[in-house]
């Protein structure tokens, strides 16, 4: 069994991490972890305040660590280590420019392929098409909008196997 750990709070602290508690501004995780430090500093052990929060304890003293360490600024998620996106807002912005001074329709599957050629930039019809209707891009006639079916027109569970 793990050794207890229990933290101190002067007032300040825990009036911030009280406020902290009841933001509605702040991410859920966050105000759980506040809550799960005032507990801690008004007596209550790891096991108990992990049934609390139905997590596990190791959780809670992730919590109680990262507060030791970082301070209130432990409190939030840190930056995601996921996937960096391939494309830039400037490809995306030249496929505008393309659909403005071309006169031709394109569909998805054909952007992504120009995209691919001539930016080196690969991007996948589907994700391409929710990029460009996100940004509601204006079509090639004046007055028009690129219609959902228009950039739909190429997908592939569409196709029948």
């Amino acid at each position: 069994m793990p050794a207890p750990i229990r933290i101190v709070l002067t007032e300040e602290e825990d009036r911030t991490l009280l406020e902290l508690r009841v933001a509605t501004s702040v991410p859920q995780r966050t105000r759980d972890r506040a809550h799960m430090l005032r507990l801690n500093a008004q007596g209550w052990n790891t096991p108990a305040i992990a049934e609390i929060f139905e997590c596990h304890e190791h959780t809670v003293r992730a919590t109680i660590r990262r507060w030791q360490a970082d301070g209130l600024s432990g409190l939030w998620e840190a930056p995601g280590g996921g996937a960096k996106c391939k494309w830039s807002e400037t490809d995306l912005q030249y496929l505008e420019q393309c659909l403005e001074k071309e006169g031709r329709t394109y569909n998805s599957l054909q952007l992504a392929h120009k995209l691919s050629q001539e930016r080196q930039v690969k991007l996948s019809p589907d994700r391409l098409r929710q990029k460009l209707q996100k940004r509601a891009i204006s079509g090639n006639a004046h007055g028009t909008v690129i219609e959902p079916s228009k950039i739909l027109s190429t997908n592939y569970s569409n196709k029948r196997s």
